[in-house]
């Protein structure tokens, strides 16, 4: 990790865009400790058990047919930086094309404040299932091993229960796409809307409000999946995760706020609270109706009032 070596790819960042992606990249990664991504034989065993145990748990909890990947990653912080700089990039392409010739201190800028937003999520980010949005291939399910790892020492628990913990999380995510083909055509058009407004200059309230809901309907069935499918304790790991969210220093604070890891905590919470309402009601199958059509996606008044949802889509 060198400081240095990040204030200096920043400096010299180049082009006429308003952000230099490839000095993104390396300002990030110089920022970054990539952490030991080493792992024994019986570590890669652990992954790829959970993962497979996790997709079978879910099938068999939640009622519904999905594939995986056909391998996961386990990953270091770099590693991450690489899968998500391109994703990132093209989310923001309508702002890019709408921008002028940047001068180089505003490209410097907007290149640094991008190079920190990574480096800070390839320290906290465990696991993430990625449907490509914005770009074409195939899904992708990886493991930031570095953080589990630090994460599981920081909360003093079983690092193995942990860990396969994070994998019926992601394998939850997969679920819901996998039973939603629709599902990421759909948000893919609602971020690129979404920006392409803000570009534009257009604050549009409506489109960011149902891309929180959906966004919270996506969380929340997988927070519902992943508990009623998980087959050991878990109750002591969401207790200390979220006290563990609750207890950062102030900058780091401030960096969750501006991130919108406040609203993300939100989703999680509230799209919980509607799902295990709806799966005590009609059981874990019956919550992914949700799936079935874009049209049953609750929206923002349901998500408060899942009774009203139900008799909506029966």
């Amino acid at each position: 990790m060198s400081l240095f070596r990040a204030a200096r790819a920043v400096a010299d960042s180049g082009g006429d865009g308003p952000i230099d992606w490839t000095a993104v990249s390396t300002a990030a990664r110089a920022a970054t400790d990539p952490g030991d991504v080493t792992l024994s034989a019986s570590e890669h065993e652990g992954y790829a058990d959970d993962v497979a145990d996790a997709r079978d748990g879910i099938r068999e909890a939640a009622g519904v047919d999905f594939d995986l990947p056909h391998s996961v990653q386990v990953q270091n912080r770099h590693h991450w930086i690489d899968a998500n700089t391109l994703t990132f990039e093209r989310l923001l392409a309508p702002i890019e094309e709408q921008a002028s010739l940047s001068p180089s201190i505003a490209r410097a800028a907007n290149t640094a404040s991008m190079a920190v937003t990574l480096g800070f999520l390839a320290n906290n980010v465990l696991g993430q299932y990625d449907p490509l949005l914005m770009g074409d291939g195939d899904h992708e399910l990886y493991f930031v091993h570095p953080n589990i790892e630090a994460v599981a020492t920081a909360l003093d628990v079983d690092r193995d229960r942990f860990r396969r913990w994070i994998a019926f999380h992601e394998v939850a995510h997969a679920a819901e796409f996998g039973a939603a083909p629709w599902l990421a055509p759909h948000l893919e058009a609602a971020m690129e809307g979404a920006v392409s407004k803000l570009a534009a200059g257009d604050f549009d309230r409506d489109a960011l409000s149902e891309l929180n809901v959906t966004m919270t309907a996506v969380e929340g069935y997988a927070e519902l999946v992943m508990d009623r499918a998980f087959d050991r304790e878990y109750e002591d790991l969401r207790q200390k995760l979220d006290a563990r969210r609750n207890d950062v220093g102030p900058i780091s604070m401030l960096i969750r706020k501006v991130l919108g890891f406040g609203m993300k905590r939100q989703q999680y919470e509230r799209g919980k609270d509607f799902f295990d309402t709806v799966a005590d009601e009609r059981g874990i199958a019956g919550a992914a109706v949700v799936w079935d059509d874009p049209a049953n996606l609750p929206t923002d008044e349901e998500l408060d009032d899942p009774a009203a949802w139900l008799a909506r889509v029966d």
